[in-house]
């Protein structure tokens, strides 16, 4: 109970508690934090949604022996104060050598990307205030795909792109690398199983970079 009380103060005490948050129909958080008795590996966190859940088990098979892959998949956009709460559970919880997180794809419709701009950055200073030690990797938003193809000007895919614009801005003022995930499966509709998600071959397409781009960053030692 003191746990729930904790988070809740968190999420009130967020720089975007006084307004009035947007809510989907089911709202939904998963955290997985493998091999959590053990320290003789670096640690990684992936931060994202349920694109980011789907790729996770594949950026652990390619880190496996390298790395422990933890993982917080959620619902919240930025500027939902639970957003805050979440992070500070997992990162309260376990310090991270590297992390690599995304928002954007949630909150569509909502969220408007003026809000958006203005919330990213506190998302980022969470984190960075959380973990300081460790190394940020930004992830872009994949696309959103319709009637057989991705479409720049799709529902949907007009926000993604302009989110993607955001963050890559704003990453780039503050040093943080960006792995694009968005140019990486543009070419590649066949591999959507739906409006958002993806079938295995692109799980493991999208894993295979996002652990690439971890592994430049792991100490030296585990590489």
């Amino acid at each position: 109970m003191k746990h729930v009380l904790l988070l809740l103060a968190l999420a009130s005490s967020s720089p975007a508690a006084d307004r009035l948050v947007p809510r989907e129909g089911t709202e939904w958080c998963n955290i997985w934090m493998p091999n959590a008795n053990k320290h003789d590996l670096p640690r990684v966190l992936l931060i994202g949604d349920s694109v980011t859940q789907g790729y996770g088990t594949d950026v652990e098979k390619e880190l496996a022996g390298k790395a422990y892959v933890a993982r917080l998949a959620t619902s919240r956009c930025v500027g939902d104060p639970v957003l805050h709460a979440e992070l500070t559970a997992v990162l309260g919880a376990e310090t991270f050598d590297v992390i690599h997180f995304n928002n954007g794809l949630h909150g569509v419709g909502s969220v408007s990307e003026k809000e958006y701009a203005e919330f990213l950055p506190q998302m980022l200073a969470h984190v960075r205030k959380l973990a300081p030690k460790a190394k940020l990797i930004w992830a872009t938003c994949t696309p959103s795909h319709v009637n057989g193809k991705f479409e720049q000007l799709a529902p949907n895919n007009a926000n993604v792109t302009e989110r993607n614009r955001i963050s890559t801005e704003l990453m780039s003022k503050e040093g943080i690398p960006v792995n694009d995930l968005y140019a990486l499966m543009l070419p590649h509709p066949e591999f959507c199983a739906d409006g958002l998600h993806y079938k295995a071959e692109g799980k493991a397409l999208q894993g295979k970079q996002v652990a690439q781009a971890i592994l430049n960053w792991l100490p030296v030692q585990a590489k």
